[in-house]
């Protein structure tokens, strides 16, 4: 089959909102627990520590300290299993994936520094004439 007639399939699947949110920011998942037959709605929060693929394949991986575990979870973009995706804080990281945070312990674990204006450096003064 061709790309072209891939592509007009997928684009009926992808969601409407675009993704507001980067690697390295601290996000709240709101995801879609089904038991029996309730349903409710349970979050998710913690640090998005990389993203990956295109199109329908494309994921991305939350990660947080839950009792001193490591926990991560992998959501796909397009799957209808979450509803929305807050952005607690937005960080500042230089790298595509975060994966060395899974070898840090405590607060460096989730130690991403918060995306910001500049702010006057130390040792600076302001002189005004």
């Amino acid at each position: 089959m061709s790309q072209a007639l891939f592509d007009k399939i997928e684009s009926e699947q992808y969601r409407k909102e675009p993704m507001t949110f980067a690697v390295g920011d601290s996000v709240r998942v709101h995801t879609k627990v089904i038991e029996g037959d309730k349903e409710r709605i349970q979050i998710f929060s913690g640090l998005v520590i990389g993203r990956r693929g295109h199109g329908l394949n494309s994921t991305f991986t939350v990660r947080r300290i839950s009792y001193g575990e490591g926990v991560e979870r992998v959501f796909p973009f397009t799957r209808r299993a979450w509803k929305k995706v807050e952005v607690e804080r937005r960080g500042s990281v230089r790298r595509a994936k975060l994966t060395y945070l899974r070898k840090r312990v405590g607060k460096s674990a989730t130690a991403v520094k918060e995306k910001g204006g500049r702010t006057e450096a130390a040792g600076t003064t302001k002189t005004t004439a």
